[in-house]
């Protein structure tokens, strides 16, 4: 499913911003290479080495969890694919800062998140919310 937002948010012109390891953060961002598109790390420690395969940039934070917050501010919109307590963090930065939460198969629940069906859906809320 993450691989397919990406794949989707990279074929409508958009970066995939990830925490640039691996697990769903990989996933979106080959989804994203696979279609051409532009992926960005923000990584949790100060080694590279760590980051997924997938990412055209990194960026090595050294910060561990407070890179959540340079995610929430960068991105435009978020899009969660379940994900536990740091997607919950990246998630509530967000809709405090006024920028849409789309999630797909999350297990928890915030108010202001909006649900999405599919990789395709979830992709079209998120730039609605942010008029693209």
């Amino acid at each position: 499913m993450a691989r397919e937002v990406g794949r989707e948010a990279a074929r409508r012109g958009a970066v995939v911003i990830c925490g640039g390891l691996g697990g769903v953060m990989a996933a979106a961002a080959q989804g994203a290479v696979e279609a051409g598109g532009v992926t960005l790390g923000i990584l949790p420690d100060g080694d590279r080495r760590r980051a997924n395969p997938f990412l055209t940039f990194s960026l090595a934070t050294n910060m561990g969890h407070a890179r959540n917050l340079i995610i929430a501010h960068s991105a435009d919109a978020l899009i969660a694919v379940d994900g536990g307590y740091g997607t919950v963090s990246e998630a509530a930065i967000a809709l405090k800062l006024g920028k849409p939460v789309i999630a797909l198969e999350a297990a928890w629940d915030l108010a202001g998140v909006k649900r999405a069906a599919s990789p395709q859906e979830a992709v079209a809320l998120a730039l609605k919310g942010v008029g693209k």
